[in-house]
């Protein structure tokens, strides 16, 4: 007998809210995203806008059932797309403006080092939409 289960969407769901907010966040406060684009990267402000853009893209590719598999796969190419971004705050122990974002340098390895892999992990779990059990 063949029995096939779906994964309930509430995960794919609180992954598109979390990422419809950030990405909404990227043109409300870009001033808090543009010191964490490291300046080798370039065009700062046209980098956070499209960052901005994706996320919400891709959120909003969460929430239908078909094209949630793509959008988490998007997802995690952007991802590892922000990885620099992580290296460059441990390369400024932490803090990237002294009178805006300073984190104790632990905290941005830890970001780098659990969280991101936690989101990646997360992400990928998603690009999963069905299982079967024989």
């Amino acid at each position: 007998m063949q029995e096939a289960t779906k994964k309930k969407p509430w995960s794919a769901w609180l992954m598109a809210a979390a990422y419809f907010l950030a990405g909404i966040n990227h043109f409300r406060v870009p001033e808090f995203y543009l010191p964490l684009i490291p300046d080798y990267l370039g065009n700062k402000i046209l980098l956070n806008n499209l960052s901005g853009v994706a996320e919400v893209v891709l959120a909003l590719s969460l929430i239908n059932a078909r094209s949630r598999k793509w959008a988490a796969w998007g997802i995690i190419v952007m991802l590892l797309a922000f990885v620099p971004a992580h290296i460059w705050m441990i390369q400024k122990n932490g803090c990237l403006d002294p009178n805006g974002l300073c984190v104790p340098v632990w905290v941005a390895w830890v970001r780098l080092l659990i969280v991101h892999p936690l989101l990646l992990w997360w992400a990928y779990r998603c690009c999963k939409t069905t299982t079967t059990t024989l």
